[in-house]
C-alpha cells in the first residue's frame, strides 16, 4: 500500500501511484514527518501523474492529466511523423498475424456468468467467484503442459471470453495477456488446503485470488465469515477458525493434509506470492518457466485436443469441480 511506503521511509519527495483505481490526490508524512505529496493516477493509463519540480529542486505542484476523448490524441490532431508510421505498419503486420485462426471451439468460453447481469445491464464477471468453463479450460492446459497431479489458476488472471468458432492467437493473448510462466512445484495437502481457504476468503463477492483447479474439487460455503489472518503486507498467515472449503478431492480419493503433491500453477502465485499465496513460499521447485501461460493454451488446444475445443468444455458453469453453497 502507498500509505505504509510513504509512512516507513525517507528520500522520496512524490510519490506517483498507478493500479490502485482511484485518482485520490493527498499529501502525507514520512517517516521524518515531511510533506510527501501522492498522486493516484488510477489504472489502464486513463490518467497520466504529473509533478512539476522547480529549479532549485522544489515541488512546485503534482496532479493528473486525463484525456476525455475515444480517440488518441495523434489521431485526433492528424500528427504524422516518420516513427508513427514504422509503428503503424509494424502494428497492422502484427495484427494480422494475431488474427490468423488456429483451431476453432464449438462453445462460448467465458468468464461471465450466461444470465446474470449487474445494475447496468453487464454481464457479471464469475471467474473470481465460481467455476467456468474457461477457468476448467485453463487449469486442464497448466496440468496438460506440465504433467503435475494438479493444477491452479487464480481468477485474476483469465481475463479475456473466447467465442464460439474460431480461435485466434489474438484470443488467447486476451485471455492471459500478463506472459506469466507455469512452474510446478512440491507442496503438501496441507498448502492446498490453505490456498483453497484463501482463495474462497471473500465468498460471496469476487477476488482475484479465488482459484480454478483441475485435477481436484472442492465445496466452499459461501454464508462463512472467513477466518484467514493475514499480515500486515497482505500475505496469508493462517486460518483460525471455521473453514470455509470442505470435501477437497483429488481424484476420487479426499485430500491428505500430509501427503506431497506436485502443483502447476503460474510463477507470480507458486515462487512470487503473488495474490497473497504465502503457503507456497520456499516449496521445492520441480520445473520452472516452464512454458508461458498463454503458449500452454496454445500448445493444450493444437497438440491435445487437436485443433477443437470441445463437448467436455460446452457447460458455461464449468464440470461440476468447484460446489457454492450460500
Amino acid at each position: 500500500m502507498y500509505s505504509d511506503v510513504i509512512a516507513n521511509t525517507t528520500g522520496i519527495d512524490v510519490f506517483l501511484d498507478g493500479h490502485s483505481h482511484d485518482t485520490e490526490q493527498v499529501v502525507m508524512k514520512n517517516k521524518n514527518g515531511e510533506d510527501v505529496p501522492r498522486s493516484a493516477v488510477g489504472t489502464k493509463l486513463n490518467t497520466i501523474g504529473y509533478s512539476h519540480i522547480t529549479a532549485d529542486g522544489r515541488i512546485a505542484e503534482t496532479g493528473i492529466w486525463s484525456w476525455p476523448n475515444t480517440v488518441s490524441a495523434p489521431e485526433l490532431l492528424h500528427i504524422k511523423n516518420k516513427v508513427g508510421d514504422i509503428i503503424e505498419e509494424d502494428k497492422a503486420e502484427l495484427e494480422k498475424e494475431l488474427g490468423i485462426p488456429f483451431a476453432k471451439t464449438d462453445y462460448d468460453l467465458t468468464i461471465n456468468d450466461p444470465e446474470a447481469k449487474d445494475e447496468s445491464g453487464n454481464p457479471v464477471r464469475m471467474v473470481r467467484r465460481a467455476e467456468t468453463n474457461l477457468g476448467d479450460f485453463c487449469a486442464d492446459a497448466y496440468k496438460d503442459r506440465t504433467g503435475a497431479e494438479i493444477a491452479i489458476v487464480n481468477g485474476g488472471a483469465v481475463r479475456a471470453n473466447i467465442e464460439k468458432g474460431d480461435i485466434t492467437y489474438e484470443d488467447i493473448l486476451e485471455v492471459h495477456p500478463f506472459g506469466n510462466y507455469l512452474c510446478v512445484v512440491k507442496v503438501s495437502g496441507q498448502q492446498i488446503l490453505d490456498a483453497l481457504e484463501w482463495g474462497a476468503r471473500g465468498l460471496p463477492d469476487e477476488n482475484g485470488a479465488f482459484l480454478q483447479v483441475s485435477g481436484l474439487s472442492y465445496e466452499a460455503d459461501a454464508s462463512l465469515e472467513s477466518s484467514c489472518t493475514e499480515d500486515e503486507n497482505g500475505m496469508f498467515v493462517s486460518v483460525s477458525g471455521k473453514r470455509i472449503v470442505k470435501n477437497v478431492m483429488v481424484g476420487d480419493a479426499p485430500i491428505d493434509p500430509k501427503k506431497t503433491y506436485t502443483l502447476a500453477g503460474n510463477a507470480y502465485m507458486l515462487l512470487e506470492c503473488g495474490d497473497g499465496f504465502s503457503m507456497f513460499e520456499n516449496s521445492e521447485i520441480v520445473e520452472e518457466n516452464v512454458h508461458l501461460d498463454y503458449v500452454a493454451l496454445i500448445d493444450y488446444i493444437t497438440k491435445t485436443l487437436g485443433g477443437e475445443v470441445g463437448e467436455e468444455y460446452a457447460d458455461p458453469y464449468g464440470q461440476g469441480r468447484i460446489t457454492i453453497s450460500e
